[in-house]
């Protein structure tokens, strides 16, 4: 089972690639295939089993991602204290469209389950 989950992620990554390679060369291959993954399980409306059970195996790892922007972070530390104010700006920018977004994405998901909730509980 863990080898059909991992089997559709990396079929996702590879349908990403492809649509970066022949559509849309502005977004990395596996940022399209992660979208294409969220819209699809979007009209699934669940997660199958065997996707659950890759993930689940792959987060196990997740700390290892990090090793090496720590590693970049401290080779290139001159660099980025000389554009300190630059790099600080656009965290902080980024951080609040992020939340901006996040905030108005949650209403919205949020909306149909309080309309339904509120039409059960009359």
């Amino acid at each position: 089972m863990l080898l059909r989950g991992l089997t559709w992620l990396v079929l996702f990554q590879l349908l990403g690639t492809a649509l970066n390679h022949l559509f849309v060369p502005v977004l990395p291959g596996p940022i399209i295939g992660l979208l294409l993954l969220l819209i699809y399980l979007l009209v699934c409306g669940q997660v199958s089993e065997p996707l659950n059970e890759a993930a689940k195996s792959l987060l196990r790892y997740l700390p290892l991602l990090l090793v090496p922007p720590a590693v970049g972070v401290m080779v290139y530390a001159a660099d980025i204290a000389a554009d300190f104010w630059a790099i600080s700006g656009a965290l902080v920018l980024s951080l609040l469209i992020s939340m901006a977004f996040v905030g108005v994405l949650m209403q919205r998901l949020l909306k149909p389950h309080n309309t339904a909730r509120g039409e059960h509980e009359r």
